[in-house]
């Protein structure tokens, strides 16, 4: 199916909304590093520019978080606009920044085989090898990398995680859809109007396989993931939000039924997801009342992530009207 030009307008106006998500209330401080372009990272297919935060004082063997945009951005825009670069700061890891270039309405690759299959192409691929040149330039850890977005970066953030298992150790997600979703109605907009409003449904084992067949043949570790989601999510319906926990919970082998459910602040519900072990392998923020503009929490990916050592404080982006 074709999105209508009408509904192509509609979702321009939408996007460009969302887009204000990461623009900070009042101007940030100046970081203390600066974001440089590298460019011949490696293999890249689609032509995407890779932007680079690396702090002053980074830990040894670092952690490399990788940040994605939302449709109609880039990734100048999500470093001034995202609190990733001042944790970055704080706590001694790198940050990618992923931008888009031969989309025209900047989104990414989350639909097509190519981006939807390990060491295939396309955007996942372009961003792997953004991965591989941190670690071979920087010495970062292999072992913890991370991949964090919003909405087009969200999905794009579980096709990382998806299709390159044995790359991401984690990821954080705020206001996406399951792995392959969108795959359901590839076009020239990278869209598919079917997921989007909920209308793709599919057991948890049929989500499960989905993800699985993207890498035919790995037995290795999953990646944990974080999702949010808006309850009044207009651009992604909020039926992704059950289907993409059904997913990653089959996908870790663990029940569906959440291990504990708590009210982190106001409006968030969060429920857990654990495996034999104690470790939450899935956690889930629903946020009561929200769109799809919905507050971005960079501390709470950052602590989900294992790489701040404290408690988190809450650093969300606010949203302008």
């Amino acid at each position: 199916m074709k999105v209508s030009t009408a509904f192509r307008s509609l979702l321009c106006v939408l996007s460009l909304t969302a887009a204000a998500l990461v623009l900070p209330a009042a101007p940030a401080p100046a970081a203390a590093s600066t974001l440089r372009e590298i460019t011949n990272f490696g293999a890249n297919p689609s032509a995407l520019r890779m932007y680079l935060y690396v702090p002053t004082t980074v830990t040894a063997n670092p952690a490399v978080v990788v940040a994605v945009h939302y449709c109609h951005g880039d990734g100048v825009a999500f470093f001034n606009g995202s609190q990733f670069a001042t944790l970055a700061d704080r706590y001694g890891f790198i940050v990618v920044y992923p931008s888009v270039t031969q989309a025209s309405d900047q989104c990414f690759d989350v639909s097509t085989s190519a981006s939807l299959t390990h060491g295939a192409g396309s955007d996942s691929q372009g961003i792997v090898s953004m991965v591989n040149w941190v670690k071979a330039n920087y010495s970062a850890d292999a072992g913890r990398v991370y991949a964090t977005g919003v909405s087009s970066g969200a999905m794009m953030t579980e096709v990382l995680l998806g299709a390159y298992p044995d790359v991401f150790a984690a990821g954080s997600a705020f206001a996406g859809v399951p792995f392959g979703c969108f795959a359901v109605n590839p076009d020239a907009l990278r869209w598919s109007d079917d997921c989007a409003k909920g209308r793709v449904t599919r057991t948890p084992q049929e989500w499960g396989d989905t993800m699985r067949a993207a890498y035919s043949g790995y037995n290795g570790p999953r990646p944990r993931i974080q999702l949010w989601h808006g309850t009044n999510d207009e651009i992604l319906n909020y039926v992704n939000f059950g289907e993409a926990i059904e997913q990653w919970t089959n996908v870790h082998g663990i029940s569906q039924t959440p291990t504990s459910t708590d009210t982190p602040a106001s409006g968030q519900t969060r429920t857990r997801y654990t495996d034999g072990s104690g470790t939450v392998r899935v956690e889930a923020y629903s946020l009561a009342g929200t769109p799809h503009n919905l507050p971005v929490d960079a501390a709470a990916a950052v602590h989900f992530f294992g790489l701040d050592g404290t408690t988190p404080t809450t650093t969300t982006t606010t949203t302008r009207t």
